[in-house]
């Protein structure tokens, strides 16, 4: 927290300075939006103050502010993270940015006048793949395996502890450390700030930070000659085929994908030839619950044609 507060306007830092401490550990994300309230949210639910006391304004003078506090007082250092719409600060924790959009012959160069920002705070839950390791690992390997789930249910928080425990290996189980290579094009697995990675990930881990997925999957591989890659929230065609040469080029892949259910993401023009062919050995579809004021989340998981092995439960914050 204390990474985030001095790129907030006072009034916002002591809001959240005088929540209660059990919330305020469960804060996950804060949005500014110009001439509207401060909205934190907490366990996934918007946070409302005592009866007593009102939200903060966010006006369009800290909106300048905060930008320059971002972009270090030199917004041409932030060029590429405003045609992107994020940043990524210490901490692994990514502030998103939204407003004006200037383009050119219909691509984005750039946003100008931001005005909404949604901080996310990073908060890596070491141990939180453990329950999934029995139905993932195998006679000395790790299965291709594929994460489906809705936005904020645990996917990337699922994804980045498996690529710490691949990585690392699980010596108590017998399971050795692999050469693991992340693909985080945008900077949520590793949390990369100026290269380096925030998140512990292993010392056999090699990131390629902000670069588009299909391309970066296969400079990772001609490159670094990973056993295992990683990445985030795969979708496009483009995707789909750079994930079909690095499967069959012997590559063990584990992956997310934004989806409800198995049935309705193969139905997905873009996902279904990987469904089909069977490249994936497991699924593990996400399902956001809350535990004793813990926000977790329910793992079902399922086998190479979709059918369900398992489910477990486990605690991600």
């Amino acid at each position: 927290m204390n990474q985030i507060l001095p790129y907030l306007p006072e009034s916002f830092q002591q809001m959240i300075i005088r929540m209660p401490v059990e919330e305020r550990n469960m804060l996950e994300e804060i949005r500014c939006r110009t001439d509207c309230p401060l909205e934190l949210i907490v366990s996934g639910e918007q946070w409302m103050p005592p009866d007593n006391v009102e939200m903060p304004v966010f006006r369009r003078e800290q909106a300048a502010q905060m930008l320059q506090k971002i972009g270090k007082y030199s917004l041409y250092t932030l060029e590429e993270e405003l045609k992107r719409g994020y940043v990524t600060i210490k901490g692994g924790h990514r502030i998103g940015l939204a407003g004006r959009v200037i383009t050119e012959h219909g691509h984005v160069l750039r946003l100008r006048d931001v005005t909404f920002f949604n901080i996310r705070l990073a908060k890596q839950k070491i141990g939180a793949a453990l329950p999934l390791v029995p139905y993932l690992y195998n006679r000395q390997r790790w299965f291709n395996t594929l994460l489906i789930g809705a936005p904020q249910t645990g996917k990337t928080t699922m994804l980045r502890d498996l690529a710490r425990l691949v990585s690392e290996g699980i010596p108590k189980r017998y399971i050795a450390s692999r050469k693991t290579a992340i693909v985080d094009e945008r900077s949520e697995i590793a949390g990369c700030v100026d290269g380096v990675p925030q998140n512990r990930l292993g010392a056999r881990t090699d990131v390629m930070d902000a670069c588009p997925k299909a391309e970066g999957m296969m400079m990772m591989i001609r490159s670094m000659s990973p056993e295992v890659l990683i990445v985030d929230e795969i979708g496009g065609n483009e995707d789909t085929a750079a994930l079909f040469e690095a499967l069959n080029a012997g590559v063990t892949v584990m992956a997310t994908a934004h989806g409800f259910t198995f049935d309705q993401l193969s139905q997905r023009p873009s996902i279904r030839p990987l469904i089909e062919a069977q490249l994936f050995d497991r699924y593990v579809v996400l399902s956001r619950r809350n535990f004793a004021n813990k926000s977790g989340c329910r793992l079902t998981i399922l086998d190479q044609l979709g059918r369900k092995m398992s489910s477990t439960e486990g605690i991600w914050q």
